[in-house]
């Protein structure tokens, strides 16, 4: 932390006054032999630099807060069951009129038919314009791409960044689908407001994406590993960038992605603004937050525990794993009598999506599949199939389970229970979103067992019917926990002579 302060200082940037006095701790220990580390150790310590007095880069709050009283602000948190942990926290906008946003924020949001905010964007965003570090955790299809994307234009028109060709905000994301899905809404602020961005993920033309970054954007949406080869490369560096947004945290995590966010975020000036989102709130996406927002507001739409979108009837069906096809078959049949939009089914492997996609081709449904192992090319037409009903049935893995925003989707089927709740949370979250009715479809083997339980929370929290099979299967799983020898550790005996085990002569009996 000293030595990034270090590096500010020594391009003449402005700090901040706490974060001089825990230099001042750091360095007082450090012995500096360098004539340059000497000479910036000097000017620390005898107050000779630019200092910002207040604890963030910039701040809106005074200009941009809303004007309401105490007992409406509650009211409306407490009907939206919004929770906010923090302390200085900004009103929520209640409707978009009178919000304090810059004129342009509201000609757009009214040219693209915004009347009011979401839940989460009506408390995100006086937070994000307070310059504040920010967790959201809300449900799939709340709108949480907005919430960030406005007060990164905002912040962009509003200050002045330093100079270069770096970005000057940040958006990370899990997933390609993720990615270009961000993209779509940020490029309309490229035509109404000037403002450059670029999408940068692995599977597209490496020099094409260089080519962009090296012209110059202000805005980077980008999958970890992608951004962090280009990083390394210097084709780009984030030396300007204050104003970072980690887009499904859990799901980074869970991908392996921690150490290249890490890294990213070790590039990215001390003076700057951290944003992150999810739909879940696990200990380590906790752990993440604790040591490199430091201080930061968290807002609660509805419950911290895992919990599924209220608006999708769940069904859950207990088979043996040589009925699944026929219960998928019967699935479909009762689906298309009563009449669907589109139907996204989720299967857990690569190869049983094209066989799944061609089995159900054969029997007359127009299905097309999507995975890790098709191209950039492959995936756009795909999902465009599937966006414009050319195809109404999309097979896919994981890859579909974030950031896939079609319209129209009223059916989710899990063919293959995926590896956790979180993950059944965000696949079912593909349809009943923007306050649509949806249903889901989940198919239980055996193999299910150990997350019988975690499955029974999330129905009761949602009010759903719970089946009687899933309740033996959660007290089997249960039973065979309990039954399962635990290992101990025994001692050796005292007198053990370890040579014994190697040298058969030294046993008695040959004495």
């Amino acid at each position: 932390m000293a030595f990034s302060l270090l590096r500010n200082l020594q391009r003449g940037s402005s700090v901040n006054i706490g974060l001089v006095l825990q230099a001042k701790q750091i360095l007082s220990s450090i012995k500096c032999y360098s004539a340059s580390n000497y000479h910036i150790k000097s000017r620390i310590q005898s107050g000779s630099i630019n200092i910002i007095n207040h604890p963030i880069l910039y701040n809106f709050c005074r200009t941009y807060s809303n004007d309401l009283e105490q007992k409406d602000i509650d009211i409306y948190r407490n009907e939206h069951k919004i929770t906010v942990i923090g302390s200085n926290i900004p009103d929520p906008y209640t409707d978009i009129e009178s919000s304090k946003f810059p004129s342009y924020i509201k000609d757009f949001l009214f040219k693209e038919g915004f009347d009011k905010p979401t839940v989460i964007q009506a408390q995100a965003w006086p937070i994000a314009l307070s310059g504040q570090n920010f967790v959201g955790i809300a449900q799939t299809g709340t709108g949480k791409t907005l919430s960030y994307l406005l007060p990164a234009v905002v912040h962009i028109k509003e200050t002045v960044g330093r100079k270069g060709l770096g970005p000057r905000v940040l958006v990370l994301a899990p997933t390609r689908e993720l990615a270009r899905q961000i993209e779509e809404v940020a490029k309309d602020f490229n035509e109404l407001l000037g403002i450059r961005c670029a999408c940068i993920y692995g599977g597209a033309n490496r020099s094409k994406q260089a080519n962009i970054l090296e012209a110059g954007v202000d805005i980077v949406i980008a999958t970890p590993g992608r951004l962090n080869d280009f990083i390394i490369t210097r084709t780009t560096n984030l030396s300007r960038c204050t104003y970072v947004v980690l887009d499904e945290a859990d799901r980074m995590l869970d991908m392996g992605f921690e150490p290249q966010i890490r890294q990213l975020l070790e590039g990215v000036p001390l003076e700057r603004q951290i944003l992150m989102f999810s739909a879940t709130w696990p200990k380590e996406v906790q752990h993440l937050a604790m040591e490199y927002l430091g201080k930061y507001v968290q807002v609660n739409v509805g419950s911290t525990e895992l919990s599924a979108n209220h608006n999708i009837k769940q069904h859950v069906y207990i088979c043996e794993s040589n009925e699944k096809i026929e219960r998928l078959q019967s699935i479909m049949h009762d689906i298309s009598g009563d009449g669907c939009g589109k139907i996204l089914v989720f299967a857990n492997t690569k190869k049983f999506v094209d066989t799944l996609t061609y089995m159900l081709r054969r029997n007359g449904w127009p299905a097309v599949g999507i995975h890790g192992d098709k191209t950039q090319l492959q995936r756009d037409i795909i999902i465009n199939k599937f966006k414009y009903e050319k195809a109404k049935i999309l097979v896919a893995t994981d890859v579909a389970a974030r950031g896939l925003d079609v319209d129209g989707i009223t059916h989710v089927i899990n063919f293959d229970f995926p590896n956790t709740t979180e993950d059944y949370i965000h696949r079912i979250g593909r349809t009943g979103r923007q306050e649509n009715k949806g249903e889901s479809h989940s198919i239980l083997t055996t193999e299910n067992e150990r997350l019988a339980k975690s499955l029974i929370s999330v129905l009761k929290e949602a009010k759903q019917d719970v089946p009687d099979e899933l309740y033996e299967m959660a007290k089997r799983y249960a039973k065979s926990k309990t039954k399962e020898p635990s290992f101990r550790y025994k001692p050796r005996q005292q007198g053990w002579n370890m040579r014994k085990r190697f040298n058969k002569y030294t046993d008695d009996r040959y004495y």
